[in-house]
């Protein structure tokens, strides 16, 4: 359906419309193909190709999973024995919006303070000395991995450099670096990003390549960049309740983004239409809250400006403010379209 000029704007979200049409159309044209299940179909063989290829990984293991909460609660669970913890920013998705999954899954998040959602490898190095030089460590939960994500929730980028630099503590510190990739298009898709998929299979010992927020009706691809780096992932994904039966429609989907360039497209689409966004914001007086250069904006309204704009925009509430402001997360997409960024920059 079309927006007419009476139907409410949505940008809460980068999940809200359905799949891209190209990948639509790959389903619908092999619907009725017949396939083995749980991902040894060829669409999968295939997708796993690409991907490796595009990584420059040809040793690499991918498993394709539902979603972001599904994906981190098993590959943490996987990496981590059963006394020790995962670093990461107190802002990490998993420390505030996965409703405590990996506390279920029975470890601790040690968080660590941000800069803009970011930590640093400085900060990592000094929990895992502090744990180390603390006597009754014995009786504390062990730093056991470091969970990032790229971009962060406040839509920054990592640079090289910051990743380089994590991933040589966490070497040291015999630390696997896992790294969240649901917004992964949009970091790659950004003029000012400078991290790879080389430069993640080179660093990380383990990402995923997020689909559900990047054009896919569902799916994440988990990428261990060196074989066997756990052993039986396949049956531990199936524990975790997370093997898709019909694996064949996750498989066909990535076969899809990582064809013709589908997902960097997507991803340089979604940060375009943010940009011109922000440009309207700053323009029109209103405050952003971080340097967020992808497809995620926060911004800061008065109860006054929020009341106004409600009716017609849906947006997603962040934080509030002590001065009885509060931050919205605005979030463009693979499938934001000019007519709706020009009708919101005219209701701004």
């Amino acid at each position: 359906m079309g927006n007419s000029l009476e139907e409410k704007l949505y940008f809460a979200s980068d999940y809200q419309e359905g799949a891209h049409p190209e990948i639509l159309e790959q389903l619908i044209r092999t619907n009725l193909m017949k396939s083995p299940g749980y991902g040894e179909d060829d669409f999968s063989r295939s997708a796993r190709e690409r991907i490796r290829a595009a990584c420059k990984a040809p040793d690499a293991e991918i498993f394709f999973l539902v979603g972001g909460t599904q994906t981190n609660a098993t590959v943490i669970d996987a990496l981590l024995r059963s006394y020790q913890g995962v670093i990461a920013a107190q802002t990490g998705h998993i420390s505030i919006h996965e409703a405590g999954a990996i506390e279920y899954g029975g470890h601790r998040v040690i968080t660590l303070p941000h800069r803009n959602g970011k930590i640093s490898a400085d900060c990592i190095r000094d929990c895992c000395d502090s744990w180390s030089r603390d006597e009754n460590r014995d009786h504390m939960v062990m730093p056991g991995m470091v969970y990032i994500s790229q971009p962060t929730e406040y839509g920054t980028l990592y640079s090289l450099e910051e990743m380089e630099s994590i991933s040589r503590i966490c070497r040291e510190k015999k630390l696997p670096l896992y790294v969240d990739g649901a917004r992964l298009a949009y970091a790659l898709g950004c003029p000012e990003n400078d991290v790879t998929l080389p430069d993640l299979a080179r660093l990380c010992d383990v990402f995923y390549i997020g689909g559900t927020k990047c054009g896919a009706l569902f799916g994440e691809a988990v990428v261990f960049p060196k074989e066997n780096t756990v052993p039986h992932f396949f049956t531990i994904v199936k524990q975790h309740g997370a093997l898709l039966a019909k694996g064949r429609i996750a498989g066909l989907q990535f076969d899809a983004l990582f064809s013709d360039n589908l997902y960097q497209r997507i991803g340089k689409h979604g940060v375009s239409a943010a940009n011109l966004l922000r440009k309207a914001l700053v323009a029109k007086g209103y405050e952003l809250t971080f340097d967020s250069p992808t497809n995620q904006i926060f911004v800061i309204l008065t109860r006054e400006q929020a009341s106004a704009l409600s009716e017609k925009v849906e947006w997603s509430f962040w934080e509030n403010l002590e001065d009885d402001r509060f931050i919205v997360r605005i979030a463009t997409s693979w499938a934001t379209s000019r007519e709706d960024l020009d009708r919101l920059i005219a209701l701004l």
